[in-house]
């Protein structure tokens, strides 16, 4: 059955995203704000809005009772996570279940067991996929760690277990350097996680990031959608994503996107979720993630093969089958992705919240932008830095290329910083343009 009212426990260009979808399906929407979002754009086109605390995330968009309640009270028979927050929460995910409450997501034990990135090594190598060296148990000490180290081989990276979105990650390429690398990944996980479980892998030079886009239903039906570049970072942070990579020949696409699916089947997976690979310059590849959820980096899929993934989470967790077969994907094009943020790239890109005083964003054929910003609105300090995503679509890399270049170059946000500028000097780069990159790209600019 077909669900009938949406509740986005999320915030800014996402939850706009969602109830843009929810609105051309008929679903109404309910958004929930903190008292520092009371004007946000989303709280503006929702059917309601409910504020679920002060500003800090853990009071307010981290507040599984606080969400839950105001599902109940809207009478929302869906819950929509987004990206980040709660959306790879597996207690969430139960709790909403335990409430009878669509999660619009995998099972929570689904999300348990890949969000565990040493249990997800293990299921994708049970089933063949290719894995990293790395820890096969949970590490909570430095000397336990340094030890695993030693014998995996130097360099290598310690990550959260738990953890997401490049926090809780640090490199050590060398035994005196590990115990410093350690502490530091542990504390920052604790923070941003509450949790220091640890994983160590042997850390691969000069890959690319290469993630496969899946979809899944509840019929055993499983596809994935191409792959995306998002070898641009800074800090494990994403910052320009393309589709397709230029990479992947298409035996490497086709050899890469099975490994996607046969991971995704191995998990028991259902609705939206991607397969993140590390890509040797050898051409050979290693599983090092997935995620449970939407992607930031989700449009320049939609882009290039036509399919609405917002649309198809909220189909897939209405209890219907995909509406896709794997010999329906095909990818057209290319598409490009430039994350805006509102920081200070000329002061070590600190961030720049603040009140837009003028705004100007580019349109025309095929130019997308995905934001909640208005002028006049307030970017407040608490939460993530992204302000907009601006994606483009081209017949050809270079095509795309151009066009990003030209859309970027109209961009027009006054009263804060962003790194516009910074990303048309990456765009810029001959490197670049000749798609000679990896994830050391930023460092080596």
């Amino acid at each position: 059955m077909m669900i009938k009212k949406v509740l986005i426990a999320n915030r800014g260009e996402i939850a706009v995203r969602i109830i843009r979808a929810c609105r051309e399906m008929r679903i109404q929407t309910v958004a929930v704000y903190s008292e520092a979002d009371r004007e946000a754009l989303h709280t503006k086109l929702a059917d309601e809005a409910v504020c679920i605390g002060p500003a800090p995330s853990k009071d307010s968009y981290l507040s599984m009772e606080q969400i839950i309640s105001a599902t109940v009270v809207t009478g929302a028979d869906a819950i929509h996570p987004g990206f980040g927050f709660l959306s790879e929460n597996s207690r969430f995910a139960k709790l909403c279940r335990e409430c009878n409450i669509t999660f619009i997501g995998p099972d929570a034990e689904v999300i348990a067991r890949l969000g565990n990135k040493q249990e997800a090594r293990n299921t994708m190598a049970a089933a063949g996929v290719p894995v990293i060296p790395g820890s096969e148990d949970a590490v909570y000490d430095a000397q336990t760690g340094k030890e695993i180290a030693r014998a995996i081989g130097y360099p290598v990276i310690v990550k959260a277990a738990l953890g997401g979105g490049g926090k809780g990650m640090r490199t050590a390429f060398c035994e005196e350097e590990f115990e410093q690398s350690f502490q530091t990944a542990q504390t920052e996980a604790l923070n941003a996680f509450g949790d220091g479980t640890m994983y160590i892998e042997h850390f691969v030079l000069d890959p690319r990031h290469i993630e496969f886009q899946i979809l899944a239903d509840n019929f055993g039906n499983v596809i994935h959608l191409g792959e995306r570049d998002c070898s641009i970072q800074r800090n494990h942070q994403k910052m320009i994503e393309e589709s397709p990579s230029v990479a992947l020949s298409e035996e490497l696409r086709e050899e890469m996107g099975k490994a996607a699916v046969r991971a995704a089947k191995a998990a028991g997976y259902m609705n939206a979720g991607t397969i993140e690979f590390l890509l040797e310059p050898s051409g050979r590849y290693h599983f090092m993630e997935m995620n449970t959820r939407i992607q930031v980096e989700h449009p320049v899929t939609e882009w290039v093969t036509g399919i609405d993934l917002i649309k198809e989470q909220i189909r897939i967790a209405s209890g219907q089958k995909l509406s896709y077969k794997q010999e329906d994907v095909h990818l057209s094009g290319h598409a490009i992705e430039c994350r805006i943020n509102a920081e200070d790239p000329a002061h070590g890109f600190c961030p720049s919240p603040g009140t837009i005083t003028d705004m100007y964003l580019p349109g025309g054929k095929g130019i997308r932008i995905d934001s909640a910003i208005y002028s006049g609105c307030t970017i407040p300090p608490y939460y993530d830095s992204m302000v907009a995503k601006l994606i483009v679509w081209a017949r050809n890399r270079g095509e795309a290329i151009r066009k990003m270049q030209s859309a970027l170059g109209e961009v027009i946000i006054e009263g804060i910083k962003t790194n516009v500028d910074y990303q048309y000097e990456i765009l810029n780069h001959p490197d670049y343009l000749s798609g000679n990159i990896d994830i050391g790209f930023i460092e080596k600019m």
